[in-house]
């Protein structure tokens, strides 16, 4: 059998598959709730055969979304319409998973079909948070206020009280969100955070926030079920956040019970040169692999079956997840199944048994 279509386990949780749907904002939502465009999104991705799909980044508090019109978990209102979704995907062979995440001073936006910038304070729009009282620039031009540590201990809070509420609508694997310049990837970055407290200047400041975040989650979430993070591992920018300081922190996030880590790059600022070519962030989750000692996620422009397959067979990741090619073709999966002669490593859904 390829090596794509072997089953992967991490901690009690056995994806059918190492094919993941990588989180995708929809920017659908209205007051965080999940709606019948989410799980019919979501629910395709679990009929096409991924071993698991995972929610897109769903705020941990109101002004936490990137715009009003993300997914939130911050409420007990929020936890039934995302269980409509977590008990479709289980029925089809999906591992349900979800991001949990914090957007800083990229918040309050608009959505991309609503033009560029930043809603008004009041107008549909709110204040932001940040490490650093800095705008992110061009688009998002907001100055955020810079968090206290009274703040930042009430945002710890939020990530802790979204996973339970994330356990309670029935998701077994949590994804904290640590990449492309939202808040905790603002903390990480030299070229964001330049705080002069504990929480900012060397690395062991920097990582503070994110290392204490993810540590407060795994207290609570359940010990048989995975808790990953997405991290930027590049700033791609000299003199910013590099893969030798992912590396190290992703040894610490192991340390302190990280299952798996989801390679991904960039955000921090604007402006920045990415070598946009399929592939170009595998060598990332290869080297945190290989260094850091622990499982990774490999994600950005694998469309293709045979390179998807490689990256699991030589060892290049764990896990490979696909984003806008599974929006392309939600069937992705069987097509690539097909294309590795491996028609018989899924099965179902039954009514679509004469289309395969």
């Amino acid at each position: 059998m390829s090596h794509l279509f072997a089953p992967l386990t991490v901690k009690s949780v056995t994806l059918r598959n190492r094919i993941g749907v990588s989180p995708m904002c929809q920017y659908s939502a209205e007051d965080g709730l999940a709606n019948d465009w989410h799980l019919v999104h979501l629910g395709a991705r679990a009929l096409g055969g991924a071993g698991l799909v995972i929610v897109e980044a769903t705020a941990v508090a109101p002004e936490g979304r990137i715009s009003p019109e993300d997914l939130g978990i911050w409420s007990d209102r929020q936890v039934e319409p995302l269980a409509r979704i977590t008990r479709f995907l289980r029925q089809h062979g999906a591992v349900a998973g979800i991001q949990i995440a914090h957007a800083g001073r990229k918040a309050s936006a608009r959505r991309p079909w609503d033009g560029e910038g930043q809603w008004p304070i009041g107008d549909r729009g709110w204040a932001t948070v940040a490490p650093t009282a800095e705008a992110f620039g061009p688009g998002l031009e907001r100055v955020p206020q810079a968090l206290d540590e009274a703040g930042i201990a009430r945002l710890q809070a939020d990530f802790v009280a979204a996973a339970r509420r994330s356990q309670a609508a029935g998701f077994q694997w949590l994804e904290l969100h640590f990449a492309h310049g939202y808040l905790a990837h603002q903390f990480l970055s030299p070229l964001v955070n330049r705080r002069t407290d504990r929480y900012g200047g060397s690395f062991e400041n920097r990582i503070r926030f994110p290392l204490e975040t993810a540590q407060a989650v795994r207290a609570i979430w359940p010990q048989e079920f995975p808790l990953t993070v997405r991290l930027s591992c590049t700033d791609w920018v000299e003199g910013g956040w590099d893969i030798a300081q992912a590396v190290e922190f992703s040894r610490r996030l192991k340390a302190i019970g990280i299952d798996l880590i989801d390679c991904s790059s960039g955000g921090a600022i604007p402006g920045v040169k990415i070598p946009l070519v399929p592939g170009y962030q595998v060598p990332l989750a290869t080297q945190i692999r290989r260094e850091a000692g622990i499982a990774t996620a490999a994600v950005g422009l694998i469309t293709e079956p045979g390179h998807a397959d490689a990256i699991v067979r030589e060892g290049q990741a764990d896990l490979v997840l696909i984003a806008r090619e599974s929006l392309r073709d939600p069937h992705w999966p069987r097509k690539a199944a097909l294309a590795l002669g491996q028609k018989d490593a899924l099965s179902g859904p039954v009514q679509y048994g004469r289309a395969w």
